[in-house]
């Protein structure tokens, strides 16, 4: 785990694995951090270079004050892979995550080589919806909302389980102006246009009971690029890479070996 300091932000990162592997870049949801991606790391194959981070406003990143701009999220990304020169890399986003996948992939192709666009959308929600949360997250903090995102999260089944007071703990200790910040970031979000003139490589992942993107929501993005492919993990939540990690990782190292197939894996 190391923190730089960039344009001013210190961020935390952990870079690991083989230094001339393929290069994937993880990008975690609202409320979580890097250990987002712990599940699914440790059942990957050997020989990629992986890259995760704590968007800022999470984790040990720095949270400067509300609001921030889709634009600082993705400069934020950006920064962070000139600084350690990766390029060409797969980046993989879940939720708001994903959304910076995909205003970096239409800002800097030559960063992003293929995407996986999971449990997002080009535009989530409604800027109302998203200004109203802003508002109530600075009067209140975000314990009032806690429950109910872990009820959008997470299926039934995960939700009785030990685990899933940790998401909740995780949701909860999120700075509030970092959660605030980054709420505001989606209100201003619509990447219709800009998703929809991309030419890659990507794989769409949507969870059977999320609450947050529903499937509907996640195909009408992904049906955006030609190409694209999309899956449905029928018993999983928002966080499928979390309550569903052995499906999650094989999708996605499906997805490395045909990069591979196609002559453009590492």
């Amino acid at each position: 785990m190391e923190m730089v300091n960039l344009d001013g932000l210190n961020l935390h990162y952990a870079l690991e694995g083989a230094a001339e592997g393929l290069p994937v870049v993880f990008a975690n949801s609202l409320g979580t951090d890097l250990r987002l991606w712990d599940k699914t790391i440790a059942r990957l194959p050997a020989g990629l270079r992986i890259l995760r981070y704590d968007m800022r406003g999470h984790g040990l990143s720095d949270a400067p004050k509300a609001p921030y701009a889709m634009g600082a999220l993705v400069r934020d990304l950006e920064a962070l892979m000139e600084h350690l020169q990766i390029t060409n890399a797969v980046v993989v986003g879940l939720s708001i995550g994903g959304m910076v996948a995909q205003g970096l992939a239409v800002k800097r192709p030559d960063l992003v080589r293929a995407l996986v666009l999971s449990n997002t959308a080009a535009k989530i929600g409604t800027k109302e919806q998203w200004l109203e949360r802003v508002a109530a997250v600075q009067a209140g903090g975000i314990e009032p909302f806690a429950d109910a995102t872990i009820e959008r999260w997470f299926a039934p089944a995960f939700r009785q389980s030990p685990e899933c007071a940790a998401w909740r703990n995780m949701v909860v200790r999120t700075p509030r102006e970092g959660y605030a910040g980054c709420v505001a970031a989606l209100a201003g979000t619509d990447f219709y246009t800009p998703t929809s003139g991309l030419r890659l490589p990507v794989l769409g992942i949507a969870g059977g009971e999320d609450k947050s993107t529903p499937p509907d929501l996640v195909r009408e993005t992904i049906d955006l690029i030609p190409g694209a492919r999309f899956e449905l993990i029928q018993a999983s939540g928002h966080l499928s890479c979390v309550d569903q990690p052995d499906i999650y990782a094989r999708l996605l190292s499906g997805f490395f070996d045909s990069l591979k197939g196609a002559g453009q894996g590492a």
